[in-house]
């Protein structure tokens, strides 16, 4: 059965679909969508090219399972700052390598891991529902993580400055920012409308707000006032928690954007709002430089 906090996310979402992951990325992840995203794609998506930066799917190997993934960065160039970009409950589609393709265009190298490639393919499913309990329901935190710590190494290996890492996520990816930012080798996180509290289980045994006093780094949380999935309690709840924490929780700050719903970032769908998107991009950058990523 889907857990109640999975189904809140659900429920939150504007209708859409992910893409097919392997086809998408075989495509250079430049068309991927399902049929229920596509029409909404052609209208809102923003198009970064892809001239001079390096970009395309790669694989590093954790606990002898390959992990694919996506990535960009200038072409040619070393020493660079690495951003970890964490996915969206639809995995790794055009979005996400749009946003890996931007990171670049600002001088990073970024990487989009695919976090669901054990249980299975976010493309293959039509139903948003099923998709939630056969797949995304099924992710350990703790796989997740590992995953996490086994694309920095690839990054340190291929061109990244290991200094210098940060990770942002949006939606499903914003949770496991604030949860890789207690966890993993980054100086700075941007999480995207993460939901911040849950049920616990031996998958997900903690949350957010459970972590918040142990950040090692410290993170920028970009939410809506129209999030229906993230009630705004939740996030008073986490900046009080983070006010009582270390140095680098009581360096994180929210910036709640009026009227803004659920996935405003998200260019693809209904959901999307120009102003506090492009806002909360501009703020991202600044965070990372601010907190020496940049």
């Amino acid at each position: 059965m889907l857990r109640d906090d999975l189904r809140k996310d659900f429920d939150a979402l504007v209708p859409s679909a992910g893409a097919s992951r392997r086809a998408a990325l075989q495509l250079m992840l430049g068309a991927g969508y399902a049929a229920a995203a596509a029409p909404v794609m052609a209208q809102t998506a923003i198009k970064t090219p892809s001239d001079g930066l390096t970009v395309g799917e790669i694989d590093y190997t954790v606990g002898g399972f390959k992990v694919p993934a996506y990535r960009a960065a200038p072409a040619g160039k070393t020493g660079l700052p690495v951003v970890l970009v964490i996915q969206e409950i639809f995995g790794v589609h055009e979005y996400i390598a749009d946003v890996c393709r931007r990171f670049a265009r600002a001088g990073y190298l970024a990487i989009a891991p695919e976090l669901y490639a054990r249980q299975g393919d976010p493309g293959a499913y039509g139903e948003m529902a099923k998709l939630m309990a056969e797949v995304v329901s099924k992710v350990p935190d703790a796989q997740v993580l590992a995953d996490l710590d086994g694309a920095v190494q690839w990054a340190g290996a291929n061109g990244g400055d290991l200094k210098k890492v940060g990770i942002t996520g949006f939606c499903w990816g914003g949770r496991i920012t604030w949860l890789y930012a207690a966890h993993g080798p980054v100086k700075a996180g941007v999480a995207w409308y993460g939901r911040l509290v849950g049920q616990t289980s031996g998958l997900t045994p903690k949350h957010p707000l459970d972590i918040a006093p142990i950040l090692k780094a410290p993170v920028l949380g970009l939410y809506g006032e129209k999030d229906t999935g993230i009630p705004l309690d939740t996030v008073d709840k986490m900046k009080g928690a983070l006010a009582q924490g270390s140095a680098a929780a009581k360096a994180s700050e929210f910036v709640v954007y009026p009227d803004a719903p659920h996935a405003f970032h998200a260019d693809y769908r209904p959901s999307f709002r120009k102003e506090p998107a492009e806002d909360g991009w501009k703020r991202a950058l600044a965070w990372f430089k601010q907190h020496g990523v940049a």
